[in-house]
């Protein structure tokens, strides 16, 4: 069914260029001058859960710390207001156990009563390099995968723009936890993850769509073929994305600190995924000369009887 609307997408892919062109760049000075602020997940540390028998003031307990050499602490509350959940990055010279009951010291100045240390759980700086290790391995084969699947579905013009739209999600993406100096950890890789499907799942629809309107008219250029397709995936690209945008807008605010990460990294993967579906994959199809004929079915040999 195609559909009534028809925008023209297509006018707009220079400044489409042009946009994401300025966003990537900046996510590549930003990794270079910056880089990413790793959670304890990758660089090691401490974890600390604390519980109090009443509501525990965290903005004291923050300056506290600060004030007694633990500016990096990371506080939150942990299922309840009277829980208490802190993350250290790791200490030099200082044992563990004499870790353990500095923060626990230092936390119980800060309140009106004292708390119960309830869980101590370390990561060594070899295990969060093992983690970075993992997750870049992670990432990597994800891609030679999805690489793998477009092209052998799709013409290679295709198949190019569909990678090249997830490079540019997945760096755009993590580019804003660069400049804007949010913590990185397995949350955040675990969507970008995420991402890699929803992104390429998006371009794979409007491909096939491409692809039968080129099959079913004879007639109409690619430009206007491409067009078509976008408008007529338009509906269903809305209606998933923002069913997926309003889930992930009650996570970021509602869900609390563990998993604000992912439901950030999605937010804006969610968002960069859709608009790269029509402004990034199919606008550089064509950039690379995608026609008609890249689309249509391969012609059968006709078959000689030469029997007598």
């Amino acid at each position: 069914m195609t559909s009534a609307r028809h925008i023209d997408f297509l006018s707009k892919r220079k400044l489409a260029f042009f946009f994401s062109g300025t966003l990537f760049l900046i996510s590549l000075v930003s990794f270079f001058v910056k880089g990413l602020d790793l959670g304890i997940d990758f660089t090691g540390g401490s974890v600390y859960e604390l519980h109090y028998n009443q509501a525990a003031d965290l903005d004291k307990m923050r300056a506290t710390l600060e004030q007694q050499g633990l500016a990096d602490a990371n506080l939150q509350h942990f299922g309840s207001a009277a829980d208490v959940l802190i993350r250290l990055k790791p200490v030099e010279n200082i044992t563990q156990k004499e870790l353990s009951e500095k923060v626990l010291s230092i936390a119980n100045s800060s309140q009106s009563q004292p708390g119960e240390l309830r869980r101590v759980e370390f990561v060594g700086p070899q295990v969060g390099e093992d983690l970075v290790n993992d997750g870049g391995l992670a990432l990597f084969f994800a891609f030679i995968g999805i690489m793998i699947y477009v092209s052998i579905r799709f013409e290679w013009k295709l198949s190019v723009g569909a990678i090249a739209a997830l490079f540019h999600d997945t760096i755009i993406t993590m580019g804003f936890f660069s400049v804007f100096g949010w913590e990185f950890d397995m949350t955040v890789l675990s969507a970008i993850l995420a991402l890699v499907g929803y992104s390429i799942n998006d371009t794979i629809v409007v491909y096939d769509r491409i692809r039968e309107t080129v099959r079913s008219s004879r007639k109409g250029a690619i430009n206007e073929i491409v067009n078509t397709a976008l408008n007529d995936t338009l509906s269903r690209t809305i209606l998933t994305s923002l069913t997926v945008f309003l889930t992930l807008l009650a996570l970021a605010f509602l869900g609390g600190k563990t998993i604000h990460g992912f439901a950030i990294a999605m937010l804006i993967g969610v968002i960069k995924g859709t608009y790269s579906s029509i402004y990034i994959a199919s606008s550089l199809a064509l950039t690379f000369g995608l026609s008609r004929e890249d689309l249509m079915p391969p012609a059968k040999d006709s078959v000689v009887d030469d029997r007598p």
